[in-house]
C-alpha cells in the first residue's frame, strides 16, 4: 500500500534531511524523523522507531521521572506491537519493549497493567518460537515467573521454570544454567515441592562439579552451591547427607585458603547474595497479590522495580527495630536473634547491590550476628551464624577466616 499520499511530502523530506545531518542526530530527533517515516515505509521505519523510543527512555534528563520514561516505553511497545510479522527481528524487538514496558508499569506501582504485560510477552515469545524468530520456547517467560512468584502464586511459577529448564537440557558445563536451575528450586520449594526442589538443586550441583573441574566456573561457587544444599538437606531431615555434602565444601575451602581461585573471575558477588537471600525466605511475610514480595531465587535485577524498593526502603525499620530489642534488658533474645539474621541478609544483598568492595561494611553485621548467636547458646543457630559469616568471608576472598569459620560450623551442625 503507498501511504505517501497521507503524509505531507515537505515533512517526509525534512524527516530524511534530519537523519541525514551531519554526526550522529539527537534520539529526540530520531524519534521525530521515524515518527514521519514509519507512516510512509512501516516495513523499515517502524523497527527504527522502536528503538529510538526505547533508548529516549534511558535519556539522562528524565532517569528520576518514571511516569516520563513510561510515556515512551508505552509509545515503544505499541509502536513494537506493529512490525511486521515478516520481519525476522519481530519478537526479539516486541519481546524487548514490552519488558521495558511491564519495567515501568512496575515502577509506578500499576502491577495488574504490568501482569498483562508479562502474560503478553511470553504470548510474544510463543510466537516467535513457533515460527522460527526465536531458538529457545521459553523465550519471553521469565518475567511472568518472577511476578508470579512476587505475588505467591508458586507453583506456576514452577512451571514456567521448569519448561526453561527442560529446553535447555541436557544440562552441560558452560551452559551457564545457575540462575534458571536456581529460579527454579526456589519455585518448587516455596510451592511445597521440596523433595523436586531438592532433586532440581542436586543436578545444579553436579553441573557446577564438572564445571569446575574444567575450571568453567569459579570454586566459590561451587562452595556456596554445596553450602545452600546441605542447609536443604538438613530441612528435610537428610542430616548424614548434609554433613557429607559440608565436608565437601570444607576441603574446597582449604583449597582455596591453600591456592585461591585457579583462575581470575570478573565479579562474582550474586551467586552468593541470591543464594544468601533464598536461604532467609522463611522469616519474610508471606507474598500475595495485595502484598507481593521477592521473588527470592531470582537474581535481584529481575525482581520488579515496586518489589525491590520495598523490600530496601524495609532496611530503615529494621533496624529500628533491632536498637530497639537491643536496649530492652527484658527483650527475647531468640527474637532478636531472628530479627537480626533478617537484617544481615537484606543488609547484605542491599550492599552487593551497590558495590562490589563489601569487607569493611558487612563484616560489622556479619560478627554481630555471630556474637548474638554466642550469647544464645544453641549450637545449630550458632551453625548458621557462623555458616553465614563464612560464605560472605568467601565472597570478600577472605579464605583463612571462612575456613575457620565454617570448620566451626561443621562440629556445630554434623552429627
Amino acid at each position: 500500500m503507498d501511504h505517501a499520499e497521507k503524509v505531507d511530502q515537505d515533512a517526509v523530506l525534512r524527516a530524511r534531511t534530519m537523519l541525514l545531518e551531519s554526526g550522529r542526530p539527537s534520539v529526540a530527533r530520531q524519534v521525530e524523523a521515524y515518527r514521519v517515516l514509519a507512516v510512509v515505509s512501516p516495513l523499515t521505519y517502524v523497527p527504527k522507531l522502536v528503538q529510538a523510543l526505547l533508548s529516549a527512555s534511558y535519556e539522562p534528563e528524565i532517569r528520576d521521572l518514571p511516569e516520563a520514561r513510561l510515556a515512551w516505553r508505552t509509545e515503544a511497545a505499541a509502536t513494537a506491537r506493529r512490525v511486521d510479522e515478516s520481519d525476522p527481528n519481530r519478537t526479539e524487538l516486541l519481546v524487548r519493549a514490552l519488558d521495558a514496558y511491564r519495567f515501568g508499569l512496575y515502577e509506578v506501582g500499576r502491577r495488574a497493567e504490568g501482569m498483562a504485560v508479562c502474560e503478553e510477552m511470553a504470548e510474544a515469545g510463543r510466537w516467535g518460537f513457533e515460527h522460527g524468530q526465536v531458538q529457545h520456547p521459553a523465550y519471553g517467560h521469565w518475567p511472568l515467573a518472577v511476578v508470579l512468584a512476587e505475588e505467591g502464586r508458586h507453583g506456576e511459577a514452577a512451571e514456567i521454570c521448569g519448561r526453561e529448564v527442560d529446553a535447555e537440557r541436557p544440562l552441560t558445563p558452560g551452559d551457564n544454567s545457575f540462575w534458571s536451575l536456581v529460579e527454579w528450586t526456589a519455585a518448587l520449594d516455596a510451592a511445597g515441592r521440596h523433595e523436586a526442589a531438592l532433586d532440581a538443586f542436586a543436578e545444579l550441583v553436579e553441573v557446577t562439579r564438572a564445571e569446575v573441574a574444567a575450571e568453567d566456573k569459579a570454586l566459590a561457587i561451587q562452595i556456596w552451591q554445596l553450602v545452600h544444599l546441605a542447609g536443604m538437606l538438613d530441612a528435610a531431615g537428610s542430616h548424614g547427607e548434609a554433613g557429607a555434602i559440608r565436608q565437601e565444601a570444607l576441603a574446597h575451602l582449604a583449597e582455596l585458603d591453600l591456592t585461591g581461585e585457579p583462575k581470575s573471575w570478573s565479579n562474582i558477588l550474586s551467586w552468593w547474595s541470591t543464594l544468601l537471600a533464598l536461604s532467609g525466605r522463611s522469616a519474610e511475610p508471606t507474598p500475595s497479590a495485595d502484598a507481593p514480595g521477592p521473588a527470592f531465587g531470582a537474581a535481584l535485577l529481575q525482581w520488579s522495580p515496586d518489589v525491590r524498593k520495598a523490600y530496601f526502603d524495609g532496611l530503615g525499620p529494621l533496624e529500628d527495630q533491632v536498637e530497639a530489642l537491643r536496649q530492652d534488658p527484658s527483650s527475647s533474645l531468640p527474637e532478636l536473634v531472628g530479627l537480626h539474621r533478617r537484617l544481615t541478609v537484606r543488609t547484605a544483598v542491599y550492599r552487593e547491590r551497590r558495590s562490589h568492595r563489601i569487607l569493611k561494611p558487612l563484616r560489622p553485621v556479619f560478627d554481630e550476628r555471630v556474637a548474638l548467636a554466642r550469647r544464645l547458646a544453641e549450637r545449630e543457630e550458632l551453625g548458621r551464624a557462623l555458616t553465614d559469616r563464612s560464605m560472605f568471608l568467601v565472597a570478600a576472598k577472605q579464605y583463612g577466616e571462612a575456613y575457620d569459620d565454617f570448620r566451626e560450623a561443621c562440629t556445630l551442625l554434623d552429627r
